[in-house]
């Protein structure tokens, strides 16, 4: 099995068809290479780029542009998420489809549940040609 909980030993060591319970808070929040969003990775799979992770935006931080190489979804937990399209805000859930180009803020700060089957592509911003995580 490629799938991980990086920084949650226990739960990587378990046998391959077992289920892994994850203490979320007791996972690290790292810096995710933007000013102003830490990342909580809460499953991780290197060979084929699945992510699942938390988003902790603090107000006024923003993602340059990026490309979603696959679909992503967002659920927001805290706060909104803002980009030219549109908001999402507490308690709602908004998807892009593969192909879908975009910069992200958070005026007033966010906690986001989001979903990758592939790492997105950064167009912009100190880490352009590279993906989040």
């Amino acid at each position: 099995m490629t799938a991980i909980t990086p920084f949650a030993d226990a739960l990587n060591a378990l046998p391959p068809l077992a289920s892994r319970y994850v203490d979320v808070d007791a996972l690290p929040w790292r810096p995710s290479g933007y000013d102003g969003i830490d990342i909580k990775v809460l499953l991780k799979d290197e060979e084929s780029g699945l992510l699942t992770a938390l988003f902790r935006w603090r107000p006024g931080s923003v993602l340059p542009m990026h490309e979603h190489v696959r679909i992503e979804q967002t659920w927001v937990l805290e706060g909104s998420i803002v980009d030219e399209e549109g908001e999402a805000t507490v308690g709602n859930f908004s998807w892009r489809p593969q192909g879908n180009q975009h910069r992200a803020s958070s005026p007033n700060g966010a906690l986001v549940l989001c979903f990758f089957l592939t790492p997105n592509k950064f167009l912009e911003g100190p880490n352009a040609g590279s993906t989040l995580e």
